[in-house]
Parts: structure tokens; sequence; C-alpha cells
């Protein structure tokens, strides 16, 4: 192996050991030996913060980890080694944090609240701008070191004394920022790592008695089961959701977005009479005056309500229904994932109607999308739509898309 001399030399000369850079950085002390012995790298998130514990820039600390002997290469220079490494690291940290903050989130307030309210602000704040970045960037996972960091700082404040108060701020933001981890993680088809972060958002928002926050986590958690198709799974937690979001602010647009969700849950076990009934309750947004959502764990404000007919519609078979909705979508300022979405419901309505020129001129970029931005979400709707390619098959434009969606759909999507 290629030990890390520079490295080694680097921490002890600011008298760090290796325990004492473990604990500052929460790894086990063997992580930080085998970063030493060159065995492994550093995760990517940490990066920044061990620059830093070693009072150098982060382009120097990619030398020192770069450093090798002349016929070894470094643990850096095997992608296999670090991108698995990285992702093990990262999965066992967020892991710790969840476990630690359900443990303070079950510790009682303090009687007198002596905390800082600025920071707390602060707190706010960053979050709301962290909500504005997901929504605009494409490459979701590049938010992750960003949002764990900022979970840390929330969970070591849930570690101090507080007042009911500041308690319930605190608690309100950790239920904020989960949701947003879980997203991180839905958009990468990590879907194990989304529901723990869902289920820790659910329960801090319970604490804070924020409904419509805690009936937004379940929401999202019942995504997950509706993205998997198992709808019988999500229809009890959109029933809670729903019955949450009554308890909530009925100038917000929570319990209509609960309804939509619902409707897809109807819609996928063939039942067109509620899942009709769950639209229109849905169509109820449009009467809310003045802000309708916060753009961050709640966004929906019924624009989307003819993009989640047509999908609807297109999962019942009533392909009238849903082309005359999906093209009325299109017509629309769409973001990537929206029109992606569309169009691949688009190309479903082609294959269902046996028709390849409509299905490859709606999938092909979809399939582009998919390739450019490694979205799981974009990635996950396309594979719903290779059981209706099946008929055509014999074709060979339609065979190729198949095959390139399969390709697409077997790399596992976690970056």
């Amino acid at each position: 192996m290629a030990v890390r001399r520079r490295l080694i030399t680097r921490r002890r000369d600011l008298g760090l050991s290796q325990e004492d850079l473990a604990a500052a950085l929460g790894v086990e002390r063997s992580t930080v030996g085998r970063w030493d012995s060159g065995e492994t790298a550093p995760a990517l998130w940490l990066r920044p913060r061990l620059a830093k514990l070693l009072e150098i820039t982060r382009t120097e600390l990619g030398d020192v980890l770069a450093e090798a002997d002349d016929d070894q290469p470094a643990a850096t220079d095997r992608p296999d080694l670090a991108e698995n490494d990285d992702m093990a690291l990262y999965r066992r940290d967020l892991l710790r944090m969840i476990s630690l903050a359900g443990a303070l989130l079950a510790l009682p307030a303090a009687v007198d609240d002596l905390a800082d309210t600025d920071d707390v602000d602060g707190y706010t704040r960053l979050n709301n701008h962290l909500w504005q970045t997901f929504a605009l960037t494409s490459a979701k996972a590049t938010m992750r070191a960003v949002v764990g960091e900022q979970l840390r700082m929330l969970t070591a404040s849930l570690s101090q004394p507080h007042g009911p108060a500041t308690h319930r701020r605190l608690c309100a933001l950790a239920g904020d920022l989960f949701q947003l981890a879980g997203e991180i993680h839905f958009d990468a088809s990590d879907y194990t790592a989304a529901a723990h972060c869902y289920t820790l958002a659910a329960e801090a928002s319970e604490k804070a008695a924020a409904f419509d926050q805690w009936a937004c986590a379940l929401t999202r958690h019942a995504f997950i089961s509706v993205y998997e198709r198992k709808f019988t799974d999500a229809a009890p937690m959109l029933e809670a959701a729903a019955g949450l979001a009554r308890r909530g602010d009925s100038q917000l647009s929570t319990r209509y977005w609960v309804a939509v969700v619902q409707a897809e849950t109807y819609a996928g076990q063939g039942n067109l009479a509620d899942c009709q009934r769950a639209l229109d309750r849905a169509e109820g947004v449009r009467e809310l005056r003045g802000p309708v959502h916060n753009g961050g764990w709640l966004r929906f404000d019924g624009s989307r309500l003819a993009e989640e007919r047509g999908t609807c519609y297109t999962t019942l078979g009533r392909l009238d229904l849903a082309e005359a909705a999906l093209t009325d979508a299109l017509r629309q300022d769409l973001s990537t994932r929206r029109r992606a979405s569309v169009l691949t419901d688009l190309a479903m309505i082609g294959a269902q109607r046996r028709d390849p020129d409509q299905v490859l001129v709606h999938a092909a970029p979809v399939l582009a999308q998919a390739r450019t931005t490694k979205s799981g979400v974009i990635t996950s709707k396309l594979r719903g739509l290779r059981p209706q390619l099946v008929p055509l098959l014999a074709n060979k434009r339609i065979a190729r898309l198949n095959s390139d969606i399969n390709d697409l759909a077997g790399v596992a999507v976690t970056r």
C-alpha cells in the first residue's frame, strides 16, 4: 500500500493523534489509520473539515492524499475503492446522526431558555437556502455534504439545554432538514436511507407540533411505496397524513398535496372513482389565496395538477383523458424532472397504442436527461416504461430503447 507520509507528518506536526482526528471528524480511529496507510481515502464530504483541521487548503489536501509509492497507485487512484468507501462511510455517519438525533428528540426541554436566538434564526435561513438550491440544481447528490454538515450543527444544538419554545423550533428545523436529506437520497434511488430520513423528519415534526410538516414527511415516506408500486403499503400512511393535514393550517396546500398522492395510489390500485374524487379534492388548492406553500418541505401550488391527472389516467389506461391532460401540462414552464415525467407518460400512451413513433419521440429526450443528470427519479420513471415496451420489441428501434433503459437502470445511482 502507499503510505501517506505527508498526511501523517502534517497531523503529527499539529500535535494530532489518530484518535484526535477521528474524534474531531466523527469517524472511527481505524478509519484514520486506513487513510494514513493508503488503504482508503477520506469521504469527499469530510475533506473540507479535514483540510481545516490540518490547516491547509483543499487543493493542498488533494495533493497530500494523492501521495503514492512509485510502483503502487494510491487509494485515491482507485475510483472503485474510493467511491465505495465514501458511500459506506457516509451511510454509517447518516445512520449515526439519525440515531443520535432520535435520542435527543426524546429528551425533555429545559425549564429556562438561554438559547441564542440568532443561531436558531441562522439555521432557519440556511435551511431555506438549501431547499432553494435543491430545487434549482440538477445534480441533487452534490448537496449531500453541505446538508450533512447542517444536520450535524442542528444535532449538536439539540444536545444543549433549551427551553420549550427554542426546543420546538429546533425540532421543526430538524424535521425540515431531514426531509431534505430524504429527498436527496430518494433522487439517488437510495430508498432505504430516504425512509430513515423521512421517519426521523416525522418524529421531529411531531415533537414540534408542526402538523403540516409532519403530514409532508409521511407523504414523502409514502411516495417510496408509490414509486415501488406497493400501493397497498402507501395507502394507510397517506390516510394518516391526511388526518394530520386537517389539523394543520387550512391556508396551506398540504391537504391538497396529500390528496394528489392518494389519487396516484388509487390509480395504481385500479380504482378510477376514488382516484377522480381525490383529484377533485386536490383542485381545492386553486381556491387558496396568498402564500400556499413555503418552497421547502411544502412546494405544492396546484401547478402540477394537469401532470398528476395525466399520470393517474395513464396508469388507469384512460388514454384519451391522459393525453389531453399531459399535452396541456407540456405547455407550462416545467422543470427538467417534471418534463421528463410528462414525456415518459406520453411514451407510455404510445406504447399502449402500439405506436413506436410516439414512444420514441417522447422517450428519447428522457433517456438523454437521465444519462446527463444521473437522476434516480427520472431513471425510476423510465423503468416503469419497460413493461409497456414488451409487445413492441420486434421493432428494432424499440428494442434498442429497451436495451438502453436496461443499461441505465442497471447502474446504481448513488452520487
